[in-house]
């Protein structure tokens, strides 16, 4: 069996759908792509230059710190 990953307009995704569901082989799996907003991007870029060296945290000190909530 052979596996493919496309896009389609999400005007054709019911006929794709219709299609498909005759071929009793077939396994059709559903994933969402999600864009991030300008904003967002925006947002994180500026956190990122407005953040201090001083205040990272080690990610093994980090890692403990998550351990010990549990």
């Amino acid at each position: 069996m052979r596996q493919i990953t496309i896009s389609i307009p999400e005007s054709f995704y019911k006929t794709f759908l219709e299609f498909f569901k005759y071929i009793p082989e077939a396994k059709i799996e559903e994933t969402e792509t999600f864009s991030i907003p300008a904003w967002h991007k925006e947002e994180t870029m500026k956190r990122m230059k407005d953040s201090k060296e001083e205040n990272f945290i080690p990610w093994s000190k980090a890692k403990k710190q998550l351990k010990s909530r549990r």
